[in-house]
């Protein structure tokens, strides 16, 4: 627990909301691009692409997403491989898919307009709770709660929450935002700024907090203890084999179905392996079952490794050489030189792309 001065013996709490915003006024972070924005468009962009991932990884990705697509007209009109190909990197690649289906259903249903009320802002694809409270409060002004991971921590410690239930968290959100009906996205904010800075997970700040004069976990010595922590089990390993198949001075490359694992994205040929399994002839083998291509699987690249949210990908990486044969999904190109900057690929394949898949190293 963290050490800090004895919280007062009867806190005032309706007072909760000035101090956090005086807070909040004088901190304001410079380093948040859509940081006092107010289109609610801009807004959808960065509290989707905030989504699981880190502010301050979000926001060179804000700025080229908005420079390329500066309107919701211009996002629903892309390409799928050009929104994937800007969101590379960022990872739950779902998110950049449901962000453009979004932007098509609100220029189709809402004539190009975000919508205001968050019954229909959750209507959108990939828009849940927290995000459509963050837009309907920051863009438009109403009383939403915006719950993220940081506001959660906060709202448990103020009230020594040991469920931290939605609907809990929901009312103490509520209690919050009808301080400063008038600042009702500057509220939420607060909240995240103060869960991200001060209220952390471990050695928070307590004496730092603008609020501690009303947190009963501070008070009862249980902040440790909030939120309730959930254990989770070590996720499984998986093992696969892929293939850089060469033809010439092109390798070939395959798109992944949209609606599973890094849907859209682009990748190349490979199989899931079992343990007594060798890479090589099980790589030849869907490679002439699968695709229907006669191929010469030679030495091995490398072994890539990257952790998803729910399993550890092993994959081993083999060099393969075309004999005969034709692809003729659509789904399936041969990409030579200058191509790969094209096409969006898994971040864990990137580092192998420009260091062993190069176009002089593929022929």
């Amino acid at each position: 627990m963290a050490s800090s001065p004895k919280p007062r013996a009867d806190p005032d709490a309706s007072a909760g909301a000035a101090p956090l915003l005086e807070w909040f006024d004088a901190r304001q972070r410079d380093d948040i691009a859509w940081r006092g924005e107010r289109d609610p468009y801009a807004i959808l962009v960065a509290e989707v692409m905030a989504q699981q991932t880190r502010v301050e990884t979000a926001v060179p990705y804000h700025r080229r997403f908005m420079d390329r697509f500066p309107d919701v007209q211009t996002l629903a009109e892309a390409e799928e491989d050009e929104v994937l190909s800007l969101w590379e990197g960022l990872g739950y690649y779902a998110r950049a898919r449901n962000l453009r289906r979004a932007a098509r259903r609100v220029v189709s249903e809402f004539d190009g307009r975000i919508p205001h009320a968050v019954s229909e802002l959750r209507k959108l694809p990939g828009v849940g709770p927290y995000t459509a409270g963050a837009v309907a409060s920051v863009a438009f002004g109403l009383s939403e709660p915006a719950v993220d991971g940081n506001a959660r921590r906060v709202l448990s410690r103020l009230g020594d929450l040991e469920t931290a239930s939605p609907s809990a968290l929901d009312r103490a959100a509520r209690t919050l935002l009808g301080e400063a009906p008038e600042r009702p996205g500057d509220v939420n904010q607060a909240l995240m700024d103060l869960g991200s800075g001060v209220c952390t997970p471990r050695r928070p700040r307590c004496g730092a907090c603008p609020l501690s004069n009303r947190c009963l976990a501070l008070r009862r010595g249980t902040i440790g203890l909030r939120p309730p922590r959930k254990r989770r089990a070590r996720s499984p390993e998986r093992v696969e084999a892929a293939a850089v198949v060469r033809r010439g001075g092109r390798v070939l490359v395959l798109r992944r179905p949209s609606d599973g694992l890094l849907g859209g994205l682009w990748d190349f040929p490979s199989v899931a392996l079992s343990s007594p399994t060798l890479p090589a002839p099980a790589l030849a083998r869907v490679l002439r079952e699968g695709l229907r291509l006669d191929c010469r699987v030679g030495e091995e690249i490398r072994v890539l490794r990257h952790t998803f949210s729910h399993f550890r990908l092993r994959l081993v990486v083999h060099w393969a050489r075309w004999r005969s044969g034709e692809v003729t999904e659509r789904q399936h190109r041969w990409v030579g030189r200058g191509e790969f900057g094209d096409l969006a690929f898994p971040v864990y394949l990137r580092r192998l792309i420009d260091e062993d898949v190069s176009p002089r190293k593929a022929r």
